[in-house]
């Protein structure tokens, strides 16, 4: 009997584009697929598989007879809820950072990790951060190849991984600088956004994003650092199986809409070189190699958004540092940062 999925949280941005992903298939395992959102929004109806669905009001019974259970809500819906669907007979697969680091939930992403699906006393498997996910596919090959030791990241990281609320102040952001000659002299991009009535205490950043990069993303944490840098060394770790990997994170937030970016310096326990390198990620399905220098081809978010791979380029041999690397890596923060990989993980699942 075909299994049956549920997506949590369907009218929401990544909600929608897991549908989309649905209905960009050529053959789903699903016998029926259902779309459950809050009570508020119970009632609006998809087009899913040339299917028009109705959204369901998020309940314990909705979950009855689910195999999979699809979540992309805030934390504190997905603490709530996961385990009421887990109790119901689904297993869980959920997007938020409610799970990501307890001891008897899996953090997977299937080209490094698909094994963990099965190890999941809970019946819940996390979905890693979007930050994460963007470089995952490419290091883990490499690790797999060369023994990852030390990473040193610097991201760049699009407006979207804000949510909406972080995409609407981005154009509004815009729409204030558009046309004017701003930032010649120090606080000139600062005054345009906030003579268009667009307050910096309002907004998602804590500085303009327009014409601007912004070198936080997330909450303070100890000693200075971030939660999404703190979420890129944990997370690398429990995803790699590598405990005591040396990580170092620097997120930046850019005025990019959606796909992140990142830097990386890669280090490993094996020699490593460029032309290695290179076949490593030529051979990975998920992996596409755009890394032309001489003809100034290498990614950019503009070039990569809207789809599913993960792009790298720029690969060097770092000049002073043995066994190691420097590239770059682009990839949608929206579809494998988020709801593709979460996908994926079902479908590892159903087959």
């Amino acid at each position: 009997m075909a299994p049956v999925l549920a997506l949590v949280g369907a009218t929401g941005a990544v909600g929608g584009v897991m549908m989309d992903i649905i209905n960009g298939r050529e053959s789903v395992p699903w016998g029926e697929i259902r779309l459950i959102a809050s009570p508020r929004s119970a009632g609006k109806k998809f087009t899913v598989r040339g299917q028009e669905l109705t959204v369901q009001a998020l309940s314990p019974e909705v979950f009855d007879g689910v195999d999979i259970a699809m979540f992309d809500v805030p934390d504190e819906v997905s603490a709530e809820w996961a385990p009421i669907a887990a109790a119901r007979g689904a297993v869980a697969v959920d997007n938020s950072g409610a799970f990501r680091m307890d001891p008897d939930v899996p953090l997977v992403v299937p080209e490094v990790n698909v094994d963990k699906i099965h190890d999941r006393p809970r019946g819940i498997i996390a979905n890693p951060n979007c930050t994460t996910l963007s470089m995952m596919a490419a290091v883990g090959a490499l690790h797999r190849e060369f023994g990852l030791r030390e990473l040193v990241v610097a991201s760049y990281q699009a407006a979207s991984g804000g949510g909406q609320p972080a995409i609407d102040r981005l154009y509004a952001e815009l729409e204030a600088v558009a046309g004017k000659h701003v930032g010649v002299r120090a606080g000139d991009v600062r005054e345009a956004v906030e003579a268009a009535g667009l307050s910096i205490a309002d907004s998602p950043f804590p500085a303009p994003l327009v014409m601007n990069v912004v070198p936080w993303a997330g909450s303070l944490k100890d000693d200075g650092w971030t939660s999404e840098e703190l979420k890129v060394r944990n997370e690398s770790r429990k995803i790699l199986g590598i405990p005591n990997l040396k990580v170092s994170a620097t997120c930046v937030r850019v005025p990019v809409v959606t796909t992140h970016s990142l830097a990386m310096h890669a280090v490993f326990e094996r020699e490593v070189t460029v032309e290695a390198a290179h076949k490593v990620f030529s051979a990975q399905p998920t992996v596409v190699l755009v890394d032309d220098p001489a003809n100034k081809k290498f990614p950019t978010p503009a070039d990569v958004v809207g789809g599913d791979p993960t792009y790298v380029g720029r690969v060097r041999q770092a000049l002073d540092f043995p066994n190691t690397l420097d590239f770059f890596v682009s990839g949608d923060n929206l579809r494998k940062g988020a709801a593709l990989n979460t996908y994926e993980i079902a479908e590892a699942l159903a087959g």
